[in-house]
This record gives C-alpha cells, sequence and structure tokens, in this order.
C-alpha cells in the first residue's frame, strides 16, 4: 500500500493538477520546522506564523479555483435553464431528452469539483494533524478557530460548500422536471419525498454527504458497529446494485439480533439452572461465559472465512447455534451441567458478527452504509433487551414426550426454533454477492465510524475534523510513514496475524482498548451476577430479572440518541471519554455493600449509572479507537474491529470466570468480590487517559 502522499497525486484530475493542495511541499516544510524548533534556530511563533501564511496560501489557491469552477457551472446551468423556458412554449420529447442529458453532463463536472474540495479536505486535515504531533503545540485549535468565524473566511468556502449546495439543487430540481410525472409538474420543494433516482443526483448526494459528515444520532450509531469508508474518494465509485441485496442486508441485521437474543436469553434463568443441575448458582458465571470463551475463536475463523463467503458461514453460524441451544435445553432432561456447558459452547462458536460487519462493509452502498450501520447497532441493542424480556415471558412447566419444557428449558427450545426459522429464511432468501479476489476485498475492509471532535465552530467544526480518514496512525502514529510518499508493500499490507496486529498498536491504542476491556468487563459482571445478587439479597423473581435487565437494555437506544445528537456537539470526545470513565467509576463504588442493609433503590441506581455510563463510553471510545488506529488495522482478517472484538469478549470471559470463583467465598460476598476488580481497571484507564489526554483527538 501506497502512503496518502502518492495516493493523492494518483487521484488528483490531470488538468486541475496546479490547484491542489502542496501535501508534499507542507508535509516537507513541517519536517524542517520541527527540526528548527528542537535545535532552536527558529522560536516557535516564528515558526507557527510561517506555516500558518503558507497554509492560508494553499486554501486561497484552493478557493479561488473553486469559485471560478463554481461560476462556470452556474454560467452553464443559466443556459440551460433559457433552453428548458422555451421548450415549455414547444415541447419536444428529442430537445428534452437532449436537455436531460446537458443536465447530467453539468452534474459529472459538480461530481469532479466535490472530490476535488474532498481530497483538499483530507489533505488538509493531515497536515493539521501532523503540525500538532511535530510541534507539540494545538495548531488546529488556533487556526482554524482563527480563520473560521472571521468575516472574510476562505475555510468557510471550502468546509461548509453553501454555495456548491445551491448548485446541486439547481441540477436535482431541472432534472425532476423534465421527468415525466404523469401529467404532474410539481417541484422537489412541493413533493420533497418523492421518489426521484437520477443516478447523477444520487452520486452528487452521496458525495455532499461524505463531504460534511456532521455528528448525528446515525453517526453515533453508526461508530459502534466498527465499519468506515475509505480513506480517499474515488470519482468513479458506481453504486453496485447486482452486489447490494436488501434482503440479504436485512438477513445480516437479523442474524445480529437473534445472537444477541440468544446472549442475554439465559441471565435470568442461569443460576437456576445450575442449581437444578447440582450446580453451586454461582456456577451461571462459567455457564454464561462459556459462550464468550468460544466466540473469541469463532471471530477469527468467521473473519476469515468472509473474505471468501458470506452465505456459507452464515448458514454454518445458524446450524451450530441451533444444535447448541437444542443441547442447552436437553441438558435438563440428561441431568448433565457438562451438556449444558457444551451447548453454551456451540452457541458461541456461531457467532457470525465478524461476517455481519463484514458483509456492510463491503456490499452496501457508501449512500446507505451509515443507515446500515446504525442499523446494526439498533439491532443489537434491541437483541439485548429482548432476551431477558423474553426469559421473563417463559414461565410455564410441562413435558412433552418426555422432554421438559419449563423456565430454564424454554430459552434454549424457543431459541433453536428461531434459528431453525432464520436458516430456512435465508437458504431461500440471501443473494451471495460476487466476491472479487481476497486481496481486493480485504482492502475495501474497514473497521469504525467517525464521530466529532468539538475543534470547529458551529457547522463548520464537523467536515473538517471528523472524517476517520486522517485520523488513523501508523508506526509514526499519523497515518503514513514520513521518510517517503512511497513504502514497500511488505511493510504496508495489513497484519497476518494477532500478534502482528497487536505490534502496531500504538500507547493510545492500546489504552483505548484497556478501556474497552474496563467498561465489557464491568457490564458482564453486572449483568451476569444480577440474577444471583438479586435472589440472595431481594428475593427477586425470575421475571423480576427479567424486567430489571429489560429496562437497562432499553436505554441504550436513547442514552446513544443524547449523546449523538447534543452531547458530543457540546463537549470534545476526549472529555466526554474522560466524564464516562468517572460515572463508571461512581456507579461502581455505589454499588459495593458497605451499609446494611442493601436496598432496591441503591442497587437499581446504581446499576443504571454504570450501564448508561458503559454505554456512553463504548461510543466514545470506540469513535476515538477509529482515528488512532494504524491504517494496516483497517483491512484483513486481523482487523481492528476484530482486535475491538477479541477485547471486548475477553473481558465477558474474565468476568463470568471471576463470578465463578468469587462463588466459593459465599454469596454474601459474591458482590464485594467481583466489584472489587471493576474498581481496580476502572481506576487504572482513568490514570492511563489522563497520560494519554492529549493525543486522544
Amino acid at each position: 500500500m501506497v502512503a496518502f502522499g502518492k495516493k493523492l497525486k494518483e487521484r488528483q484530475i490531470q488538468e486541475w493538477q496546479g490547484y491542489y493542495i502542496n501535501y508534499k511541499l507542507m508535509k516537507k516544510k513541517v519536517r524542517q520546522h520541527a527540526q528548527q524548533i528542537e535545535v532552536g534556530t527558529q522560536d516557535r511563533r516564528h515558526v507557527l506564523k510561517d506555516f500558518s501564511r503558507m497554509l492560508d496560501n494553499q486554501i486561497e489557491k484552493i478557493v479561488l479555483f473553486l469559485l471560478e469552477q463554481q461560476g462556470l457551472l452556474a454560467s452553464r446551468i443559466a443556459e440551460l435553464n433559457e433552453q428548458q423556458e422555451a421548450l415549455q412554449q414547444q415541447p419536444d420529447i428529442f430537445e428534452i431528452s437532449q436537455l436531460r442529458e446537458a443536465y447530467r453532463e453539468v452534474g459529472q463536472d459538480l461530481l469532479k469539483l466535490l472530490f476535488f474540495i474532498e481530497i483538499n479536505a483530507i489533505g488538509l486535515r493531515k497536515i493539521l494533524k501532523k503540525v500538532d504531533k511535530r510541534f507539540g503545540y494545538r495548531f488546529t485549535d488556533y487556526y482554524v478557530k482563527t480563520r473560521a468565524n472571521h468575516p472574510y473566511s476562505q475555510l468557510q468556502q471550502v468546509f461548509k460548500h453553501v454555495g456548491l449546495g445551491a448548485v446541486v439543487g439547481a441540477i436535482s430540481r431541472n432534472l425532476h422536471e423534465l421527468q415525466e410525472h404523469q401529467g404532474s409538474y410539481l417541484s422537489i420543494y412541493d413533493q420533497p419525498a418523492l421518489p426521484f433516482q437520477d443516478p447523477v443526483v444520487d452520486s452528487m448526494k452521496a458525495a455532499v454527504d461524505r463531504l460534511t459528515h456532521s455528528t448525528n444520532f446515525l453517526n453515533f450509531l453508526a461508530q459502534h458497529a466498527l465499519i468506515m469508508q475509505e480513506e480517499l474518494p474515488t470519482f468513479e465509485e458506481p453504486v453496485d446494485d447486482q452486489k447490494y441485496h436488501f434482503i440479504s442486508l436485512l438477513l445480516n441485521l437479523v442474524n445480529t439480533f437473534l445472537y444477541m437474543v440468544n446472549t442475554y436469553i439465559i441471565v435470568p434463568t442461569a443460576d437456576d439452572y445450575s442449581m437444578s443441575l447440582g450446580a453451586a448458582a454461582t456456577v451461571c458465571g462459567i455457564v454464561i461465559g462459556s459462550m464468550a470463551v468460544a466466540q473469541v475463536f469463532s471471530s477469527v475463523y468467521f473473519s476469515a472465512w468472509s473474505n471468501k463467503s458470506y452465505f456459507r458461514p452464515l448458514v454454518f453460524s445458524s446450524i451450530v447455534l441451533f444444535i447448541g441451544n437444542a443441547m442447552y435445553a436437553l441438558a435438563y432432561d440428561f441431568n448433565s451441567i457438562a451438556v449444558l456447558l457444551l451447548g453454551r459452547v456451540f452457541c458461541g462458536l456461531g457467532s457470525a458478527r465478524a461476517v455481519n460487519r463484514r458483509y456492510i462493509s463491503d456490499c452496501v452502498p457508501l449512500k446507505i452504509r451509515m443507515q446500515a450501520s446504525a442499523g446494526f447497532v439498533s439491532a443489537s441493542a434491541l437483541g439485548m433487551a429482548c432476551g431477558p424480556a423474553l426469559a421473563g415471558l417463559l414461565q410455564t412447566n410441562f413435558k412433552l414426550y418426555k422432554l421438559t419444557f419449563n423456565q430454564n428449558t424454554l430459552p434454549g427450545w424457543v431459541m433453536s426454533l428461531a434459528w431453525l426459522i432464520y436458516l430456512v429464511w435465508l437458504w431461500i432468501s440471501f443473494k451471495e454477492p460476487s466476491h472479487v479476489t481476497e486481496e481486493s476485498s480485504a482492502a475495501q475492509e474497514s473497521t469504525a465510524e467517525p464521530v466529532g471532535n468539538d475543534v470547529l465552530e458551529k457547522g463548520l467544526k464537523q467536515p473538517l475534523l471528523l472524517s476517520s480518514e486522517d485520523k488513523r496512525v501508523t508506526e509514526d502514529g499519523d497515518g503514513e510513514f514520513d521518510g517517503s510518499d512511497e513504502a514497500p508493500e511488505e511493510a504496508r499490507g495489513p497484519a497476518t496475524s494477532i500478534g502482528s496486529a497487536y505490534r502496531l498498536l500504538t500507547p493510545s491504542v492500546k489504552v483505548q482498548l484497556l478501556i474497552y476491556f474496563m467498561l465489557k468487563y464491568a457490564m458482564e459482571v453486572l449483568l451476569s451476577e444480577s440474577s444471583v445478587v438479586t435472589t440472595y439479597y431481594f428475593s427477586w423473581s425470575t421475571s423480576s430479572v427479567a424486567i430489571f435487565l429489560a429496562c437497562l437494555g432499553l436505554t441504550v437506544l436513547p442514552v446513544n440518541i443524547v449523546v449523538g445528537s447534543y452531547i458530543s456537539n457540546m463537549f470534545e470526545d476526549r472529555q466526554i471519554l474522560l466524564a464516562s470513565e468517572i460515572m463508571v467509576c461512581v456507579g461502581i463504588l455505589l454499588s459495593f455493600h458497605i451499609i446494611s442493609p442493601y436496598t432496591v433503590p441503591q442497587y437499581v441506581c446504581s446499576g443504571l449509572i454504570l450501564f448508561v455510563s458503559a454505554e456512553v463510553l463504548e461510543g466514545v471510545n470506540l469513535s476515538l479507537l477509529s482515528r488512532v488506529m494504524s491504517s494496516r488495522l483497517s483491512r484483513g482478517t486481523y482487523n481492528g474491529g476484530l482486535l475491538s472484538t477479541e477485547a471486548g469478549t475477553l473481558a465477558r470471559v474474565v468476568a463470568d470466570g471471576t463470578i465463578t470463583l468469587a462463588g466459593y467465598l459465599g454469596e454474601s460476598k459474591l458482590l464485594n468480590v467481583t466489584l472489587l476488580p471493576s474498581l481496580v481497571i476502572c481506576i487504572a484507564s482513568i490514570v492511563a487517559t489522563c497520560f494519554t489526554y492529549n493525543s486522544l483527538y
């Protein structure tokens, strides 16, 4: 893989080459100024002033060319409008068709201009980040705030692109009015939801959306899915309708939903089931965690398998989950804890979440990838809430052909039936996309979605600093090699093993993986031991535990709405990250049983604070992780998404093992003993965050 500088040069439109940001020169200047600061030949203030002036000149060059091209497009549209007015007096089908083609040609030229702006914006963001890193000074904050709010701001011309929006609107409106709508001549402004599907308009809208990237609810949800865009835009980026199949996407989302239901449906009854088989109630930790143990391995082979197929891994997953749930249910009649655990292991071996993510990354058109990623997260959250709620409804007891159906076995039987139905639907409806070679598909793989940095003011702030393109780091920590604009393929290829992937992690990435481990550990302790703790302290029934867990799960989407739509627009991500960590710590502290009696309000309120704070922390942490992750971990089998998944899964395994081991000390000590490691890890993550705070953008 070549470095950004060479890719930038390759993507440039030849006749416009002299008007792009001179990335190579700027990068060279950054090195020179950094050396001057180190040896003391230039003071920092002089260097910053000199670099600001050079950056102003580069932006002015881009803006003047942009205004010139924008004026040419406007003139062409004005001429076409005059022709359209004449045609309204004497309509001619042939001339109308020619006029539509002329508008489409203008749209294609506008697309070139949008890609021109986007490539320059990416180059500018990368240069600003290099300056911050090399000079040891938050130059970006100074430069953007002083330039963005100035009445003569040229930066706004690039990043607010209001004029270009007007050109997009003019082309869309006129193409719409030239279409045949059964005698209707309503404007797009009269019926904005009218299903107008001209490919040029779709492409322009996708380009503008990519350029804008404002923080909103969909972005905040999508970042949880660990799916991100390619580093540089390609001018010819067709939407492959043959590759995209809506029902296949829906089947992937249903797979995500069912798997999350499968994970949490047993939580309210796992302790009762363990006791009915002659084990201690705290063995529920092993019962719940055995699924996570298997998932550590299944994530790797499913990630590799998705390089070649999507259909076969999903079929395998469904079959294994059907068998695993059947074994889980049959363990009661076999009176075997071993069968119970083996059933849960099988369920973990069927975890196809890596396939679900990969399908969205590779096979969903860019213009709806954000919605698909948000759907992935929403399906997970809904499954997390529905699992315990469904367990609370399965309160019955009867026998059928020597098979027992009660609150312990019904979750297994219900999920077996669900996976069987899903398998039939999958077999009938799934459409395997035309797979390209493993190398090219791996090059498209991605891991996370971007979210905001509150550096810019108002509408200008998101487009400049948000994109994930420039937020990834490699060996030198800023997304490319500094020594040259080209590097050997072997040195720049994707990681080929977990070990090589780990060696690519920078200290800030390791800190964020620690945070991810911590929040998953704390959440797993809260959820997995809830049935044992609430039965011991409050004598709650299975239905009460199910309602409590379902209510926790239902907070996920509302919390993401609030954070994604409001809080992330008011504070920097790193500020939200640190505040969330502190609130998780507060939730853990409040959960300890220190003062007797231990009351329901204390348990519920502390659990709610812990869970909600951990949800906020997860979203922000994954957002920041996407920006500091090496670009070599954005593709291949051993990608950043797999590393994050493995960290979270290992946390669940350790947490469930801790619950079981703590059970040997007695149920009276279970709560405090399991909370203590959570507190230690949480404090460690807060300290680590404080040390790496300035490197978190």
